[in-house]
């Protein structure tokens, strides 16, 4: 029985996405990976050269997905089936092709962790993710803007004569089109999956590539690779070379070893055999190899402390499994960006299934032994060289055409096409996928200039190409608007400004157009440092679209897209107010919002720091004790814990100052309660 491919639905209690933030993503956040090497780190020169290749400045054209709640129903998902006699692989195309689970029938294993609801979290580059399966992580460091988003899917010719399901998309962060290509030979007890990045343009690119696998854990899980050493990153920022499997008095290649979340780069040498297992205490579990290309390996641990425990309930549900992930990057670590030349590509195959060791070798105080014993009984399952010859087999069916689509993905790859003529063999992005999001700028290309309207609020383009058409057009609100985003990201700060003041005086006081420059010259002066400017330039933001909102009487696409513009703005202004101590301002700000927009977590945590701020800690506090919850709380965010303390400090304090003896006070007579616990560092 070859691969054989069908459609089906998988039906999960699912939290919705809604749409994406209105404002444009200016910023790349607060980035939880941004590290701090010291001079003796003794880093690899490639690897050093790649720490600081080229990172995002922000994650235009992308915008935020944040729109997203807590409240799950039973959701029908469109998925894909790939069925040998030996293996179900279950895909879902609608978000980011993640394998959902990979079921091996002759043991009545599942080899994944699957996740029992869909649940967004705030870990994507762009927001919206969610965990469990393998996902596939392209564009930079970081859980891919294409997380919770369609790709392309069709039936393909595989190579021993069946079917391959192909994925591809067009990844915006970095302009590239990439195919994952996923088949199960007769008889494999290993789903292979052949992967290519191409890149189309006359400029060498940045290249970010993870393969992230969540495995389901245990006291006695543990993870083996064929490495002595690791790089370990924790999010205290710091990266450093540490022994495997014993680090700091623990043998960390056991998840649950750990108190706090952290990264365990594996250092595998040049020459050996890539790959890395999770296996249970009976030493059963999921094997991945690759050919070499795919060069680093990686464990991720959540820990056995309260805030990791905390994260795992939060993306799924209590009484759930834990899970770590096991991952295969293309560099060292996943701080690195590969440069891929003009015309280029990089293009590997990697396997996943199940395999089963000696229980007493893979658990056994030695870990050559250990880890001996994991490559041999891979080398018996699936020899290096069969892996090698199945990339081989693949590479000419690279280029297949496919036929008969099984999903659609976005139009962003064809309105490229549209505009530079690629020639694309393998991966098409037909003209029919094109739609609203492209069709101002599909105008712009055949024109010359963007609609008078233009997609203000709505999806920006922002790579060189799409530049050189906005400075060629006629001026105007909406092309000055994204001039200078295009401005921003290439990071011509100065000229951006300039747009976005030119883009406010030909709005003429419109409050429709003058919303979203106003806003971007509020980041732009919190950029330069000039907190007060900036606080102004949001509050000002803020109640042009309020006037605005309140002037359309319908309730029709208008009305919802400017309502939605309104509390992701109040995000923005009130802790700008606040920080420079304009509470009352911020107060009066979040009045103009609907009570279902205060009524949702962040604007609890907003509420309780203005409260705080007007003096009022006691009130603060109450805001806590009723309970709430930031559905899109960021990985590695303390908000919660710095504002809970600071409120403790001030009931502790009363009027007089903070000092350390009424810190330590309040840590010991208000601790924080465990619903708000996820701090993901020592503190």
């Amino acid at each position: 029985m070859a691969t054989s491919v069908r459609r089906t639905t998988l039906t999960l209690p699912a939290a919705p996405i809604g749409p994406d933030n209105p404002l444009p993503a200016l910023r790349a956040g607060r980035d939880p990976h941004r590290i701090e090497t010291p001079g003796d780190a003794g880093l690899p020169a490639a690897m050093a050269r790649q720490l600081g290749y080229q990172p995002l400045r922000s994650i235009l054209p992308t915008r935020q997905r944040d729109d997203y709640g807590r409240d799950r129903r039973g959701t029908d998902l469109d998925a894909l089936v790939l069925e040998n006699d030996r293996l179900r692989a279950t895909v879902l195309p609608g978000l980011g092709g993640r394998v959902y689970s990979l079921y091996h029938k002759p043991t009545d294993r599942e080899l994944l962790y699957r996740n029992p609801v869909f649940q967004p979290a705030n870990f994507a580059l762009n927001g919206a993710w969610f965990s469990g399966g393998i996902e596939w992580n392209i564009g930079a460091t970081g859980h891919t803007t294409l997380s919770c988003a369609p790709l392309h899917a069709a039936r393909v010719p595989a190579p021993d004569g069946g079917e391959m399901l192909r994925l591809w998309e067009w990844e915006r962060l970095r302009d590239l089109p990439f195919q994952v290509d996923l088949w199960l030979p007769e008889g494999s007890d290993f789903l292979y999956v052949g992967a290519r990045i191409r890149n189309p343009h006359h400029h060498t690119v940045p290249v970010y590539w993870w393969s992230n696998i969540a495995v389901p854990e245990d006291e006695r899980t543990r993870v083996l690779a064929p490495a002595d050493e690791a790089w370990h990153f924790g999010y205290e920022r710091t990266l450093r070379r540490v022994p495997v499997p014993d680090t700091d008095g623990a043998d960390r290649t056991y998840p649950l070893r750990s108190e706090f979340p952290a990264d365990y780069f594996y250092e595998v040498p040049d020459g050996e055999r890539r790959w890395i297992a999770s296996l249970d205490g009976a030493g059963r579990g999921l094997v991945q190899t690759s050919t070499d290309t795919l060069r680093g390996r990686k464990l991720f641990l959540w820990g056995a402390g309260r805030a990791g425990r905390r994260w795992q309930e939060w993306l799924t549900e209590p009484g759930t499994g834990g899970y770590a992930e096991i991952q295969a990057g293309l560099a060292r670590t996943q701080l690195e960006h590969v440069p891929l030349d003009a015309g280029g590509e990089f293009a590997w195959l990697e396997a996943y299934g199940p395999l089963a060791a000696d229980p007493d070798a893979v658990h056994g105080g030695d870990w050559g032994a250990a880890r001996g014993e994991v490559a041999a009984r891979l080398e018996a399952a699936l020899p290096r060289a069969d892996v090698e010859a199945a990339y081989a087999a693949w590479r000419p069916y690279a280029d297949q055409e496919p036929k008969g689509a099984l999903a659609t993905g976005s139009g962003w790859g064809a309105l490229e096409v549209a505009r530079a003529g690629l020639d694309l063999p393998g991966t098409p992005f037909d003209e029919g996928t094109l739609g609203p999001e492209q069709r101002p700028w599909l105008t712009l290309l055949k024109t010359g200039d963007l609609p008078p309207e233009g997609p203000v609020p709505g999806p920006a383009l922002v790579a060189p190409a799409w530049r050189d058409l906005l400075e060629s057009a006629l001026p105007g609100p909406a092309t000055d608007y994204h001039l200078g985003l295009a401005q921003w990201h290439a990071g011509d700060r100065a000229q951006a400004v300039r747009s976005w003041e030119r883009a406010l005086a030909a709005g003429g006081g419109r409050l429709s157009l003058d919303a979203l420059p106003l806003y971007c010259l509020a980041v732009a002066e919190a950029e330069a440092g000039d907190a007060e400017r900036a606080a102004e330039r949001y509050a000002e933001a803020f109640g042009c679209a309020a006037r605005f909102a309140e002037s359309l009487a319908s309730e029709g696409t208008a009305t919802r897209i400017w309502r939605s513009v309104l509390p992701a703005l109040a995000r923005e202004a009130v802790p700008a107010l606040l920080a420079v101590g304009r509470a009352d301002e911020a107060c009066d700000l979040m009045a103009h919002l609907r009570q279902e927009d205060l009524a949702a977590g962040r604007f609890r945590l907003l509420t309780a720091q203005v409260l705080l701020a007007e003096g009022e800690p006691a009130a603060a506090r109450a805001v806590f004790e009723a309970g709430f919850e930031i559905a899109d709380l960021r990985e590695g965010d303390e908000t919660l814990s710095d504002t809970w303390y600071a409120i403790a400090e001030r009931l502790v304090a009363g009027s007089g100052p903070v000092t350390d003896e009424v810190r330590a006070r309040a840590r010991a007579e208000h601790p924080l309660p465990e619903r708000y616990e996820f701090r993901m560092r020592p503190v």
